[in-house]
Formats: C-alpha cells, sequence, structure tokens
C-alpha cells in the first residue's frame, strides 16, 4: 500500500506529465499557426502580383486598344534617345499581330529628329463641333509627331469615336480607330512616353493602348472628368473649353451598356469629320 509521500510524488509526476503534454499541444498550435499565417501571406503576395501584372484584368493584347485601370504599372520608356541637338529619335516598329483592322499609311518621317519644343495645335471637326486640341512636344514628342502625321494622312477622318465611359472616376470618350471596332490604327506602334507622375485629369488627350507595353497606335481618348488610372497611357496634350462642353454633351445622352455597366458605344454618334493642324 503507498505511503502519503508515494502519493504525492505519483500526483507531481502526473500534473507534471499534463502540464508537458500542455506545453507539447501549444507548440504544434503556434507552429500549425505560424504555417497557416505564412501560406495566407504567399497567396497574397502572389495575388497581388497577379493583379499588378494584369493576369486578372480580361485584357487580350490582340483584342482593343483601351484605357483600362487594370493594366500593368507603367515604366520609363526606353525606346526614345535623345540626340545632342535637342531632338529624340522615336521608334515606329511595325504591328506583326496579323491584326485585320490595321491600315497601312507608312511612318512618320524623319523619326531620328523628332522636335521637342513647342506644340502642335490641331482642330478636331466632328458632327458635333469642333474640338482644339493642343498637343505638346515637350511632354511626348515621339506621340504628337505621330499624331500630326495621322491627321495629315487624313487617317482620321470619317472615323467615329467608338467607346464612351461614363464611371465613376472614369469619364471619357475614346476615338481613333477607322474601323469603329475598337481593334484599329496603322501598321505600327511604339512606346509609351510616361513617368510615375503621369495623371489624367479632366481635359486631357492621352492614347489609348493594349495591356502590353510598347503598343501605342492611332487611338485616343479625351477625359472629361478627373480620371483615375495607372501612368500607363501617354498624355499627348489639353482640350479646349468647347470641347469640353461637347465632351459633356455626349456624356449625358449615355451609353449603349455593350462593355459593361457604363462602358459601351455612345448613344450620340460623335463623327470625326476632319483633324487638321492650325
Amino acid at each position: 500500500m503507498p505511503t502519503n509521500k508515494q502519493r504525492r510524488e505519483a500526483a507531481q509526476r502526473h500534473l507534471q506529465r499534463q502540464l508537458e503534454r500542455r506545453t507539447d499541444l501549444a507548440k504544434k498550435r503556434r507552429r500549425n499557426l505560424g504555417l497557416l499565417l505564412t501560406a495566407l501571406a504567399v497567396v497574397v503576395v502572389v495575388g497581388a502580383a497577379l493583379l499588378i501584372t494584369g493576369v486578372f484584368s480580361g485584357d487580350d493584347e490582340s483584342d482593343d486598344q483601351a484605357a483600362d485601370p487594370s493594366t500593368p504599372a507603367a515604366t520609363e520608356s526606353a525606346a526614345r534617345t535623345t540626340n545632342p541637338d535637342g531632338t529624340v529619335t522615336c521608334e515606329y516598329l511595325p504591328d506583326e499581330t496579323g491584326n485585320p483592322n490595321l491600315t497601312d499609311v507608312g511612318t512618320p518621317p524623319t523619326p531620328e529628329a523628332t522636335p521637342t519644343e513647342g506644340t502642335a495645335t490641331l482642330r478636331m471637326a466632328t458632327n458635333e463641333g469642333d474640338l482644339t486640341l493642343t498637343l505638346d512636344r515637350a511632354k511626348a514628342p515621339c506621340a504628337v509627331a505621330s499624331f500630326v502625321y495621322l491627321a495629315e494622312q487624313d487617317f482620321y477622318a470619317g472615323s467615329s469615336c467608338h467607346r464612351l465611359v461614363t464611371q465613376e472616376a472614369f469619364g471619357l470618350l475614346q476615338c481613333g480607330d477607322p474601323t469603329g471596332t475598337g481593334s484599329g490604327g496603322p501598321t505600327y506602334k511604339y512606346a509609351e512616353e510616361v513617368t510615375a507622375d503621369t495623371t489624367y485629369p479632366r481635359g486631357t488627350i492621352a492614347m489609348a493602348k493594349t495591356a502590353a507595353p510598347n503598343t501605342t497606335g492611332s487611338q485616343f481618348f479625351l477625359t472629361f472628368t478627373d480620371v483615375t488610372l495607372p501612368p500607363e497611357y501617354t498624355v499627348v496634350g489639353t482640350i479646349d473649353e468647347a470641347g469640353l462642353a461637347i465632351l459633356d454633351r455626349v456624356a449625358e445622352g449615355g451609353i449603349q451598356d455593350v462593355e459593361g455597366p457604363g462602358d459601351g458605344t455612345p448613344n450620340t454618334t460623335v463623327t470625326i469629320e476632319d483633324v487638321a493642324v492650325v
């Protein structure tokens, strides 16, 4: 028969084993929780990376050129070099995607000596009235040279503005596709001219592109609100007040929701009759 001392020692050993088991269980719970948190962190990081790189954007690089806030983050263009005289060399590369909606009008002349000073003023005559576009050569010399060249080739004449967006912080009219399909353009493309500080306030003219870099062409969008977009799209100039009044009127006419709520073909047809340098 165990003595009282033996019973106390046995109870102490039992209590010690219980404490050890509880400590082991606590360590396992902490270890499992750490593994779970690590796995969740990896999922969040990978998901964020995929979102930033446009994997979740739903964009097809062979489809329309568009202003889309889910495209990849901006990078400084590396396809433009500065010459000793202050001009820049622009690269207008052939579009080899096989897109049947491209129109061959050649490429801008003397791209190796593109001016970087001054502005170009264009009158965009439409069936809704005239818009005056002021293009800034210092900000986007290659885009301005291309825009002016296409205007001189009557590239935009007779084309319709195919897309109107009236979403919150995303109000714009998109034009510049002679086919009206949203995927048309010239047979060349070039690099974006953007910085991390590029923004799109009301009255901005910016060039549209696909989700891929170096895919700027002829399409452009005109903002009638302060537009929230990543700095991916080349800002080429500004619109005058008379032009903004036209855009406001077109926006009030609403849209046919082709692409989704607040994004589609404008109810008020806007046809570009001519774009001329003045």
